[in-house]
């Protein structure tokens, strides 16, 4: 065979496997929902069933994957009731990972979500157009699998899809929390340093609006002397989980402003379209409106020096917020989030100081201060907020972030 004739039957081979592939994948596409729970005869290949923990640690791989690819998954939980792996339970268990063997792609991920009473199983990379009637057969048909093949009474099944619908019309908590069971476990590892944060939290709130009510007292007075409408600007705020609550700020706006210079703002600045405003500091800008004409001659002094968010004190106290943590966004912000955005709402509460004020505040781009929030999320201790809270002064003073 000449060389020209060895290269032509190269890429005719690999011209044809490409091909192949293609067939394949949309094969692949096309049985998922219809073929993919398809009664078997064959026998049951054997299955991996992961720990706990290894299980866990699956969700948050592929929520992060998610993230990235955009294609959805659907997590089902199969709920057993007690000791399901002992006794006559075992061997209903035994036709239980049967049932999911012959039923799942072997790309599945099954696993123990809580060790010996509720096991689940991943179904990845469901990414198609119309993902709704795919979930929905897919539920109907392993649904029916199951309850045939097994007689566990108290088998209770659910299925939950990631990425979830936040409906920001929703006070209550948006997010599903049978996604993000690492999240749990990283909390009760905590327990103990998380009391002792909340114990910072209620003894310094409580001091702070102590000893500031002085303080307190002449900015009311400035506030009601300069302009009309009430002292405190109300405004509700997404916290911890998605949930909403009623955040506190001393008024720093004339009453009955346009909200939508600020969502345009913000909108622009989460997309990365946000330019740099012009400083009072030496720095090269900042992130921020900075000449807002919303702002009374009292609430420009307020923002500089941060005083407007002495309030948020009371927040505090109430558990609503923590001294330190990243700061809480209003609902539309969180409309216009990329789906890893929502991360620094779930792993933190919002507080009203936190890395991002003393690493960057406004002079990073949203991306980098999410990072920051995240990074803060990951190691934080009690230690760490105290360092966060002595070095938040001075960033106020000297600072190039505030207006």
């Amino acid at each position: 065979m000449s060389p020209s004739e060895s290269t032509a039957f190269g890429a005719h081979s690999m011209q044809t496997e490409n091909q192949e592939k293609t067939v394949k994948q949309r094969r692949s596409v096309e049985t998922i929902g219809t073929r993919l729970f398809a009664d078997s005869s064959e026998s049951a290949i054997d299955r991996d069933v992961l720990s706990q923990e290894a299980f866990h640690k699956v969700i948050s791989l592929e929520r992060r994957r998610t993230e990235r690819s955009r294609k959805p998954f659907l997590l089902m939980l199969l709920e057993m009731g007690e000791n399901a792996s002992a006794g006559s339970s075992g061997k209903q268990l035994k036709k239980l990972l049967t049932a999911l063997a012959s039923s799942t792609r072997e790309t599945d991920v099954a696993g123990w979500y809580e060790e010996g009473r509720v096991m689940g199983v991943m179904f990845t990379e469901i990414g198609l157009d119309d993902r709704e009637t795919i979930v929905s057969t897919m539920i109907s048909r392993l649904s029916e699998i199951l309850r045939s093949r097994l007689s566990l009474e108290k088998l209770r099944i659910s299925f939950h899809l990631f990425p979830e619908d936040w409906d920001q019309d929703v006070p209550k908590r948006p997010s599903n929390p049978a996604l993000y069971p690492d999240l749990d476990r990283r909390e009760d590892s905590r327990r103990f340093a998380s009391g002792l944060k909340r114990a910072m939290d209620v003894t310094v709130s409580a001091l702070a609006l102590l000893l500031g009510a002085p303080v307190f007292f002449a900015i009311a007075v400035a506030i009601k002397a300069t302009s009309k409408g009430p002292i405190f600007f109300r405004q509700q705020r997404v916290g911890q989980h998605g949930t909403h609550f009623e955040f506190l700020k001393f008024r720093s706006m004339q009453v009955g402003n346009d909200s939508n210079i600020h969502k345009q703002y913000v909108t622009n600045l989460i997309a990365g379209k946000a330019e740099r405003h012009p400083s009072d500091g030496n720095g090269a800008g900042v992130f921020k409106l900075t000449k807002d004409p919303r702002i009374t001659r009292v609430g420009g002094f307020l923002r500089r020096t941060s005083l407007d968010e002495l309030p948020q004190f009371l927040n505090v106290l109430k558990g609503e917020m923590s001294l330190v943590g990243p700061r809480p966004p209003v609902p539309y912000e969180v409309e216009a989030y990329d789906l890893w955005h929502r991360r620094r709402l779930l792993e933190a509460k919002p507080g009203i100081t936190g890395l991002w004020q003393v690493t960057g505040r406004s002079t990073v781009n949203f991306d980098d201060m999410v990072r920051l929030d995240l990074q803060y999320a990951r190691s934080w201790s009690p230690w760490m907020d105290i360092k966060i809270l002595m070095r938040t002064p001075v960033v106020v003073i000297f600072g190039d972030g505030a207006h």
